[in-house]
């Protein structure tokens, strides 16, 4: 039965800072005999102010930490989740990239976030991701994992069933969902978004999120959470501190479940709008 490591994260302004955390957490996940780290969305970086962040993004050192992360993964036999990192892409944008990176230094996937956070909270928070973010234009799989075959989402993404609409036809055994959920958004739909998608799909949901305070002075839910093909949340780190939690995945559930409810295998395609069904 494979074993997962989540690390819930208070990322920061300081990517070596973001590094080392990591880096210590997959240590102790291969001590553990975990098979794959997940990490929050932004994991390298978290910083709302933009032009700081451009300039942490232009530095030799940021440009060379894909490269520091793929021999971090292949230093031990765990694989690294990394939920996501701002890249910097030509144009003037970035790609908020989610990376899949194998233990064996097979070569990683990578998923673009394609749905962007563009909302005026009732909080009086606004947020602008589109900005400075480019959206992604392909839904990616992994099928690769000692999990089975993995989707790629990101934070916002999980608001938008044709997403895991897909990733459900796709047959993902698991689906990562990175995330940095404000405290009002999550505490009123995160749980219920997670369990919802992993019953629609049937399959695994893994959400390593960010939690507290931040640097940049924002501030996040928690909650890291690992929810079975049924709903049954099999983990949640709550919402008061970072630290690595651990969790067993029971692939045979996968199958169970979808012999019990088998709507992937049910599902037809939609009618095209404008029916009439008026009598007479």
């Amino acid at each position: 039965m494979p074993k997962i490591a989540v690390l819930q994260m208070t990322s920061g302004i300081d990517p070596e800072a973001n590094f080392q955390a990591i880096e210590k957490a997959l240590k102790e996940a291969q001590s553990a005999g975990a098979d794959v780290l997940f990490t929050p969305e932004m994991s390298l970086l978290l910083d709302r102010n933009r032009t700081r962040a451009a300039e942490t993004m232009a530095s030799p050192d940021y440009l060379e930490i894909r490269a520091r992360l793929n021999d971090l993964a292949m230093s031990g036999h765990t694989d690294l989740a990394l939920g996501s990192m701002p890249v910097p892409l030509e144009g003037g944008k970035n790609a908020n990239r989610s990376v899949y990176f194998h233990s064996d230094g097979e070569q990683a996937a990578q998923y673009d976030k394609i749905h962007m956070f563009d909302v005026d909270l009732a909080s009086g928070e606004s947020w602008r991701e589109s900005n400075a973010y480019e959206p992604g234009k392909f839904v990616v799989t992994e099928p690769d994992t000692p999990l089975g075959t993995m989707g790629l989402t990101v934070c916002y993404d999980l608001r938008f069933p044709a997403l895991f609409d897909a990733l459900g036809k796709a047959r993902c055994d698991v689906i990562a969902v990175p995330a940095a959920f404000t405290k009002p958004t999550g505490e009123a739909h995160w749980h219920i978004l997670l369990r919802a998608r992993a019953i629609e799909a049937s399959a695994f949901v893994i959400a390593a999120a960010q939690v507290g305070k931040h640097e940049d002075g924002r501030e996040t839910y928690g909650h890291s959470l690992v929810v079975d093909p049924w709903g049954e949340v099999l983990l949640d780190m709550g919402g008061k501190e970072a630290g690595l939690g651990f969790c067993d995945i029971d692939l045979a559930r996968i199958a169970e479940v979808r012999g019990q409810i088998p709507s992937l295998a049910n599902r037809r395609e939609m009618p095209k709008s404008g029916w009439d069904n008026r009598m007479g």
